[in-house]
């Protein structure tokens, strides 16, 4: 098994540099000069005046040359500095990435937990009352995309009930409660469409697995209906769920850049929206990389959840 994640982490580095090289390539066919960004509001620089910017922000260089020298700082830890506010990418990623991911482990809560409860029991309870609401949940789930659902969340939750803040956001440390209200619907507004996705996969596998034989003669033996579930259904119906599952929750950080931007929160996926929208190369690759790492660390840790579900796989070559 120590093996296995040896070699896992060790396919990190081909798949961060293919990441690197085609995110570097495509920023840069962005239209419009990077370097009026950094001019500012006085776009009547003369010629050299924006020449010189471009040396000294390297982007003078063949594109080559310019991703050699960011990668050698990416290996020293550095990713750059940003055109637009001069600061460190890497300062900025650590405070705005504790926000995304505070983001995404709310919205992974709100959406696994139910959706393994309610897609169980519609798996055993099919063709029920349960089971058609928790289809049309689905669908609704599915078909709303992230950007309606958090726009209706705020009209409903905000201005009509007054119940939760429409944006804003308060530190964890400093005001917990608050800190609360202001995640909890940029959170459900990530949850919905991951719990959806997740119940359907769930009540398909656990459908699957019921009719199966050893299922039968488990309950043909006198086994209760409780420990055949918990011993012989959901073992068996983890595997597929936990690969979709993580998938889902990988893509959550992918999801926080429309719902950060509708928020106002001060995470990488608002960042990352504003840098695109500012031409900042270094802020865009070096957020994409570190999505990227954490995606590929995700996928990780659901192909050691696959071993420890199920015992054949730890063995396997």
């Amino acid at each position: 098994m120590t093996a296995y994640i040896l070699r896992r982490l060790a396919l990190l580095v081909p798949v961060l540099f293919g990441v690197s090289l085609v995110t570097f390539t495509l920023v840069r066919l962005i239209p419009g000069d990077a370097t009026l960004l950094a001019i500012g509001v006085d776009q009547r620089a003369s010629p050299e005046v924006r020449e010189a910017l471009r040396r000294s922000y390297g982007l003078d260089q063949p594109q080559p040359v310019q991703f050699a020298r960011w990668l050698g700082k990416v290996v020293q830890g550095e990713l750059g500095t940003s055109l637009r506010t001069r600061r460190s990418v890497t300062e900025e990623l650590s405070l705005r990435l504790p926000v995304t991911l505070e983001l995404a482990a709310l919205a992974a809560l709100l959406g696994t937990g139910p959706a393994l409860v309610a897609g169980v029991l519609a798996a055993v309870r099919r063709n029920s009352t349960l089971d058609y609401a928790a289809t049309v949940v689905t669908l609704i789930g599915v078909s709303v995309p992230n950007f309606l659902l958090a726009t209706l969340l705020v009209l409903v939750f905000s201005y009509k009930l007054r119940w939760l803040p429409p944006i804003g956001y308060a530190s964890l440390q400093d005001a917990p409660l608050e800190n609360l209200k202001s995640m909890l619907l940029p959170a459900v507004s990530l949850s919905l469409p991951l719990a959806a996705v997740l119940m359907r996969n769930i009540r398909s596998a656990t459908l699957e697995v019921l009719n199966q034989d050893h299922v039968r003669v488990a309950r043909a033996k006198g086994l209760r209906e409780g420990r055949v579930l918990m011993r012989h259904v959901l073992p068996n119906a983890a595997l597929p769920v936990i690969t979709i599952g993580g998938i889902q929750v990988a893509s959550l950080l992918g999801g926080t850049v429309i719902v950060e931007t509708i928020f106002g929160l001060p995470g990488i996926g608002r960042y990352i929206y504003e840098s695109i929208a500012n031409r900042d190369y270094p802020v865009v690759q070096g957020v994409t990389l570190v999505v990227a790492i954490l995606f590929v660390l995700v996928s990780l840790l659901v192909d050691i959840l696959y071993a420890v579900v199920d015992p054949r796989l730890r063995t396997a070559r």
